[in-house]
Parts: structure tokens; sequence; C-alpha cells
């Protein structure tokens, strides 16, 4: 919108892993906004559903990509298999020679883990498949990626997880599962952030609020442009964010010169939105942590 400022980003080349939709696709349109050359992979292709079974493909994300002013080139890759994450790395390294932004935002795992189901009554099968798809993946994906990314000083690496630090140090995120694989994620911004620090590379782990993806509109009935008819069924909706917002968070961080002072942070889109002076796509600013962590103390008081 008009008043929110735009990084440059032209000439750099980024991979957003898992960007056939939700964040992956609100990042990787928002970097293509600023001119990046956007590698978006993914499981889902016109040919193909993922196990995930939703209509978003990754044609679609690197189609967004184009007509936002960017270069959106579709991989399909499915991240548990080695072969198919080094075929991305392949193509990068032959067609750009480096990686300047590595997006780790695989997840797939919604259908899979159960509300407050301690690890005995969990479906077992679902649990681990949970823990592949959210840990193994991104490891796999830092494999193969990382190389092209320490060519040079600057590079950035996001993991994508749900929750700060600070917040779920002291919670329990929902199943025994899901609270170790985006624990795990937020780990693994900070062990990537001593590893690339002597190639002068950073990492950091972000994290959107309550996200209004395609699924979640879907779930509730609405649209993006109508999404606000939800808050008279849920009130707490009206915290919800858009992913073009995470998406300007990513944009705002590639752009930063001085990203490094960040180097295995863990950082929120609502905070990142009042450091870069950014909005969402309606000119809020919401802080679904900082609202969350409020709202307890205000209770307990």
């Amino acid at each position: 919108m008009p008043g929110t400022p735009e990084p440059d980003l032209e000439g750099k080349i980024a991979l957003v892993a898992g960007a056939t939709g939700g964040a992956g696709r609100g990042i990787a349109v928002r970097l293509g906004a600023a001119g990046a050359t956007l590698y978006v992979t993914g499981r889902t292709t016109r040919e193909r559903r993922s196990e995930y079974d939703r209509p978003e493909t990754i044609e679609e994300t690197a189609e967004l990509v184009t007509a936002a002013g960017g270069t959106g080139i579709a991989v399909p890759a499915d991240h548990l298999v080695a072969e198919e994450v080094r075929a991305p790395a392949g193509r990068i390294d032959a067609e750009q020679g480096r990686l300047d932004v590595l997006v780790n935002d695989i997840r797939g795992g919604e259908k899979l883990f159960a509300f407050d189901e301690p690890v005995w009554e969990h479906d077992l099968d679902n649990g681990l498949r949970l823990l592949r798809l959210g840990v193994e993946t991104h490891a796999v994906t830092s494999h193969f990626l990382l190389p092209l990314l320490v060519r040079r000083p600057g590079g950035l690496v996001v993991e994508m997880t749900d929750g700060t630090s600070a917040y779920n140090a002291a919670r329990y995120r929902n199943s025994y599962f899901y609270d170790l694989v985006k624990n795990s994620v937020l780990r693994m911004a900070f062990v990537l952030a001593h590893e690339l620090e002597p190639h002068g590379g950073t990492a950091v782990a972000l994290t959107p609020g309550r996200l209004r993806s395609e699924m979640m509109l879907d779930a509730f009935g609405v649209a993006e442009d109508n999404w606000r008819d939800a808050l008279a069924r849920v009130p707490l909706f009206g915290i919800s964010e858009s992913p073009a917002y995470v998406g300007r968070a990513v944009a705002a961080l590639a752009g930063d010169a001085d990203v490094a002072r960040w180097n295995g942070e863990s950082l929120s889109s609502g905070q990142l939105a009042r450091e870069y002076g950014f909005t969402d796509l309606d000119g809020s600013r919401p802080d679904c942590w900082r609202f969350l962590i409020d709202s307890e103390n205000a209770d307990e008081r």
C-alpha cells in the first residue's frame, strides 16, 4: 500500500522452500515485488497434488512472483527426498552461481497433529510423519542449499516456525509432536547462526502471527477481501494477518545491510513491522504474539 517502504532486492537470488501456499507463497511474492529472482519449491503441481491435497500449485506461485515484478521459477521438489533437493541446488548453481536468501517454510503437518493429545494417545505414524516433514526437510534443504549461500558474505537464512522462542519456552504448543517440531526449528536458526557467521551469513527464526492462509480462510468460509466477516463468530480472528505481512518481514530483512544484528534471533512479523515500518495489506500492523502475552498477563492480574 502507499506509504509502506519497499526494499530494493533487484539482482538478489532467493529460494523459498515450501512456497506452494500460505506464508511461503506470501514471502515469495513479496520478495518478487522487491525485484528478486525466486526459485520456489513444493510438492503440488498442476499435474500432481501432495498428501496435503490443496489446490494451490507451485506454478501459480511462480506466476504470482513474476506478476509482482520479480522472476518466478517453479521447481517441484519433495524436500524429504535428497535427490529432489539436490536438483534445484544444481540448477541454481548452473544458472546463478550463488544463493543470497534461503527461506525454509516446509511444513505440511496441519492434518497430522491432534490438539492436547498426550504422546501415548497421539497417532504415532502421524506424529513421526510430522517430525519428518517439519524437521528433516529443513535439514535436507540446508545441507544442499547452504554451500551456494556461503560463497559470498551477506547470505540470509530464514527458518519459518510457529511462535517465538520467548513465547514457546513457557508454553505447551498443541501436542508433543507439534511442540517438538516448532521448537526444533527455533534451535535450527540458532545453530545455523553459529555455522554461518564465519562466512558472513545470517540465520534467523521467524514466525507469523495468526495467518490467514488459504486453508484458514476456507475454514472460516471467507476470502482475504472479506475476512472480517468471520469476526462475529471468532473475535480473536481480528489479530490475524495476511501472508503478505510476513512476506514483507522477510523482504525487509533481505534488504537490510545490517541484517547480521539479528543473527541467531527469534523474530516475529509484528516485531519486524515496528522495526522496519511496514504494514499489512490493509494498513494495519497486527502483533499476535505481543497481544497474546499481554492478554495472559492481564488475566493473571
